[in-house]
């Protein structure tokens, strides 16, 4: 690996010495080392700064809690990885402090050194700093989106949520991508903050609707159409206008209510009207599904799943990224799948990419997972096919 600069903090002579010797021979590069916090800012204040600090945090002098604190303002250091014999469950809260200061937080490196864990933790941040440094795209004015939506340039696509053994179709999601005619197809990342913005998330709705309804429509021709996931905005919840729009559509192609699932994440239900709760009432009356998208990532979850008539869980991709290095993390993904079995909802993971991850998964009784280990988003010819390679399965509509 190419052009690193690392320091490494650590008070115990022989363990900087091992981790300093595996650095040399897995990277070309800066390489720093100190024993204390004090001194180990001096060094970063020198040279302007580092790539990565594979720290230790308990040491004589500025500790490293204080050094990560100083040097984060100081925007000395970009990653971090820790290096300490702390109890795991400290060790993730020092993560979740790393984070919160704006660092990058690769992981954790075990003592003795494992030398191929610390490769593949200088390889994440490689991946990580290529992706920083693609060229990006200017975020297009409104009157841009405008047009693109006129032209009819946003585009359906569909990533499956499937048993946790990948061999059946339980549900696809519905997401946008913008056929751009100059920049190729384009992620929502470009496009939604401009739609937040400017009032344009209804028509991108609507638009996704149509395509997926007409998606359905053609499968039903031969075969029982799978489940689609539409996903609403917030600004969308308290309209008059959703369920009646949503129940034409449905007929106007003689597809059933219970062929479609509305996502609605749980920072979109903050603020409760009486019309959002009499929309969301409405469409599980109409017999749609309704799901909570990213559970866990707000504060007011348990709550709302009280409150609401949801008959799915989407626990967010932030919990299966933390599986590998935050112990408690199972036993919490173990509850959800137990509190959702016992109130009759589908729990559908996200962000799921390894087999390893998988494994975990089934193991602390998950039964329905999305993410890139089984399918990436594709467009419609591409989920056509993928529908004949994997029969549907089913989901619940409890009432």
């Amino acid at each position: 690996m190419k052009n690193l600069s690392v320091l490494v903090l650590e008070d115990h002579p022989f363990q900087r010495l091992m981790v300093v010797t595996a650095l040399r021979s897995a990277i070309t590069g800066r390489i720093y080392e100190a024993s204390e916090g004090g001194e180990a800012l001096s060094l970063l204040k020198a040279c302007g700064g580092v790539d990565i600090a594979i720290c230790d945090l308990q040491m004589a002098g500025k500790d490293g809690l204080e050094f990560l604190r100083e040097s984060g303002n100081a925007r000395l250091v970009h990653s971090v990885i820790l290096n300490s014999a702390l109890d795991p469950a400290l060790c993730q809260a020092s993560a979740a402090m790393i984070e919160c200061l704006g660092l990058n937080f690769l992981g954790e490196l075990a003592r003795p050194l494992d030398i191929n864990g610390l490769t593949a933790l200088l390889a994440t941040f490689q991946r990580t700093r290529r992706r920083a440094h693609a060229a990006p795209v200017e975020p297009p004015p409104a009157s841009e989106v405008r047009q693109g939506l006129a032209r009819g340039e946003f585009k359906a696509y569909y990533q499956p949520k499937v048993s946790i053994n990948g061999e059946s179709l339980v549900e696809a999601e519905v997401l946008a991508r913008w056929h751009h005619p100059q920049h190729g197809v384009l992620p929502p990342s470009h496009f939604l903050p401009a739609m937040q913005t400017h009032g344009l998330m209804e028509p991108l709705f609507w638009r996704m609707l149509d395509q997926g309804l007409e998606l359905q429509a053609q499968q039903k021709r031969t075969h029982p159409p799978a489940t689609l996931a539409f996903n609403l905005h917030p600004s969308q919840l308290a309209s008059r206008l959703l369920t009646t729009g949503i129940e034409h559509a449905l007929a106007q192609r003689q597809l059933s209510a219970s062929d479609i699932t509305l996502e609605v994440t749980e920072d979109g239900l903050e603020s409760t009207p009486a019309a959002t709760l009499e929309n969301l009432v409405r469409l599980r009356v109409m017999g749609c599904g309704l799901a909570m998208d990213d559970f866990g990532a707000g504060y007011s979850s348990l709550d709302r799943l009280c409150a609401f008539p949801f008959s799915q869980i989407k626990l967010d991709a932030s919990f299966v990224r933390r599986l590998k290095i935050q112990p408690r993390t199972a036993a919490v993904i173990r509850g959800v799948a137990s509190m959702a079995e016992a109130l009759g909802l589908d729990l559908v993971v996200e962000g799921v990419e390894t087999l390893e991850q998988r494994t975990q998964l089934q193991q602390l009784g998950c039964k329905i997972a999305q993410g890139y280990l089984y399918a990436r988003p594709m467009d419609q010819a591409q989920f056509l096919g993928y529908c004949q390679a994997h029969p549907p399965g089913a989901l619940h509509r409890p009432h």
